[in-house]
């Protein structure tokens, strides 16, 4: 039995105890032997036992019963154990051959309904404790999910800063090289797959062939990533090498990503290059105001890519 009445008998199951205990004990002295073998205290039975002790026939078993009931009610959680108890003994009730003849079925009949009375309690216990756990999960879960968007945030606003910090550095090598770090960061906070920044070396002593600042990953499709830091809009030879490098790569796509802009011929020859590749070009200047108004990186791809393949624009921008 995993019924838990916590402070008292409800109403119901009271009265179905003080009808059905008077049954399942011939006499009054069975009834006090009963409550006993409960672990019920004396002082508990204390005001019933000394009237049936002065004058028996003032006070029947089931006054002795309520009384005693009624002062386990009283005692609350203390007697907690005792309540239980005296409610197991009684489902668990299955020799009726105690019982007066005249009593068996009725007794029978009331722990019957007892048994039915502390399935539906116990059922009601179960189900309002998978309640309360499945609420301090779905609690857990939306905290989580809050701190997580936090954390995120956090990190957002720390690669916003980053790129903000670029603006200050002087040497052209030293930018590179930390913007190619700023760039797999900014990818990465918003959960875009990435490959760190590599070069590719030819044979023979070659040397670097081209230096590529990224390749990254989303809604299936490779992505080569080029990052550009002139103070000069992008002309059409430097946005050509790179779309050299995505013709020679099945279902290779190309994003170029420049500090200050693209000229008309840059964006032309990206768009005659969309007959045969996906080509989109962006400016720092939209990520620094994406990240200021808390967008989504992802967001901004996909409507360049759709612009790019629907709209044969490579440089729509989406501010």
């Amino acid at each position: 039995m995993s019924i838990d009445i916590t402070f008292h008998y409800p109403p119901e199951l009271m009265n179905l105890l003080i009808d059905v205990i008077p049954l399942l004990n011939r006499s009054k002295k069975d009834v006090f032997l009963f409550f006993k073998g409960a672990g019920i205290s004396q002082v508990l039975m204390s005001a019933p036992h000394k009237l049936w002790k002065q004058n028996p026939s003032e006070i029947t078993k089931y006054e002795i019963v309520r009384q005693i009931l009624t002062k386990l009610n009283e005692k609350g959680e203390l007697c907690l154990r005792e309540r239980r108890e005296v409610l197991k003994r009684v489902i668990e009730f299955e020799n009726f051959s105690a019982c007066w003849e005249s009593d068996k079925l009725k007794a029978k009949g009331l722990v019957a309904e007892i048994r039915d009375v502390v399935n539906v309690k116990d059922s009601f216990t179960r189900m309002n404790i998978e309640r309360v756990h499945e609420r301090q999960i779905r609690l857990e879960k939306e905290q989580a999910e809050k701190e997580a968007l936090q954390q995120r945030q956090r990190n957002i606003d720390q690669v916003r800063n980053e790129l903000f910090q670029l603006f200050s550095i002087q040497n052209p090598q030293k930018r590179g090289k930390t913007t190619e770090a700023v760039l797999n960061n900014l990818f990465k906070v918003f959960e875009i797959g990435i490959r760190d920044a590599f070069a590719l070396v030819g044979n023979a002593g070659e040397g670097v062939l081209e230096q590529i600042d990224g390749v990254v990953e989303f809604d299936s499709h490779i992505y080569f990533v080029e990052m550009k830091w002139w103070s000069d809009p992008l002309g059409t030879p430097e946005v050509s090498q790179h779309l050299v490098r995505i013709y020679h790569r099945t279902e290779s796509r190309a994003i170029i990503i420049s500090a200050s802009d693209f000229t008309a011929p840059a964006v032309n020859t990206c768009r005659e290059a969309l007959h045969h590749k996906v080509v989109v070009l962006c400016t720092l200047r939209e990520i620094v105001m994406l990240l200021e108004r808390k967008g989504d990186l992802k967001d901004l791809l996909k409507k360049k890519v759709r612009s790019a393949i629907i709209d044969k624009n490579p440089f729509d921008q989406v501010l």
